[in-house]
């Protein structure tokens, strides 16, 4: 992709997070890149273009005012209610600039169907909190000019570095046993691909309601029991958890929203970087 430093300015609000930092190196080489961070960090610090930010006490505004993006990623985590009031001055902010929102949402807005994967015109529901969550942010930023917002719904997210594999690495070398869900059937995404979408969804300017899963389906315990494989020689514990008789399905599909051939992915490709 062609240098574009110019026509962006970009603010990833939880660029220190492990999907909103490998947007943050995705994106610098090609935009004015700004980002957030919680903990201080030596490797943060000393990065200009990063400011220190707590959720729960500091004013989004300053961050917005000295960095004016003309695009805000959020990728930020932490207490809801905090997040709820951040998203509202993001929105405020937006309606008086022309600001674009990018906007990290999740498979769980759909989590009270379980009876079928969940396409991008679906009505979301939700039994849990996170979800609920999620829809509520979704419906506030629904009521902007529709090409200011681009709503990204990601299944379970993968990488080699990521916190689910480092933590089942984690239980292999403590010798704890491993959770498989093998009633849930889902859809996953690798890290670097989640990036490289949302890098072509800035250059198309793209908006809307994008769903960023694989195009195939998994049985959860069969892709990690495939993960425990190729990580591990040694047979690994695990706990088989079961949250009802039936399949249930935690899968968002693309439909209307179709990204290029190349920007999609399967489960195979996920187990195959994993398994590098």
């Amino acid at each position: 992709m062609k240098k574009n430093l110019s026509k962006h300015r970009i603010l990833i609000l939880g660029a220190s997070g492990y999907i909103g930092n490998a947007i943050y190196k995705e994106l610098a080489p090609y935009f004015k890149t700004f980002g957030t961070y919680r903990t201080s960090k030596k490797i943060f610090e000393n990065n200009k273009q990063l400011f220190q930010y707590n959720l729960e006490e500091d004013d989004v505004y300053e961050i917005l005012e000295a960095t004016k993006p003309s695009i805000v990623i959020s990728a930020i985590r932490g207490d809801f209610n905090s997040q709820t009031i951040v998203h509202q001055h993001i929105v405020e902010y937006a309606l008086e600039y022309g600001t674009k929102i990018i906007f990290l949402s999740s498979a769980n807005v759909f989590d009270a169907y379980s009876k079928y994967p969940s396409y991008e015109l679906d009505k979301t529901l939700s039994n849990s909190i996170y979800g609920h969550f999620k829809i509520k942010i979704e419906n506030m930023l629904l009521r902007l000019p529709k090409r200011q917002v681009a709503i990204l719904r990601l299944p379970m997210v993968f990488g080699q570095q990521c916190p689910r594999i480092q933590d089942i690495k984690l239980f292999i070398s403590e010798n704890e046993s491993v959770e498989v869900f093998p009633n849930l059937i889902m859809n996953v995404t690798l890290d670097r691909k989640v990036t490289q979408q949302i890098h072509y969804i800035i250059n198309r300017e793209k908006y809307g309601i994008f769903h960023l899963g694989s195009t195939d389906l998994v049985h959860h315990d069969e892709f990690v029991k495939q993960i425990l494989q190729a990580i591990s020689p040694e047979k690994v514990l695990l706990k088989h958890v079961y949250t009802t008789n039936d399949d249930r399905y935690l899968a968002v599909l693309p439909k209307f929203n179709k990204l290029p051939k190349h920007l999609q992915i399967t489960s195979d490709k996920v187990l195959e970087e994993l398994t590098k």
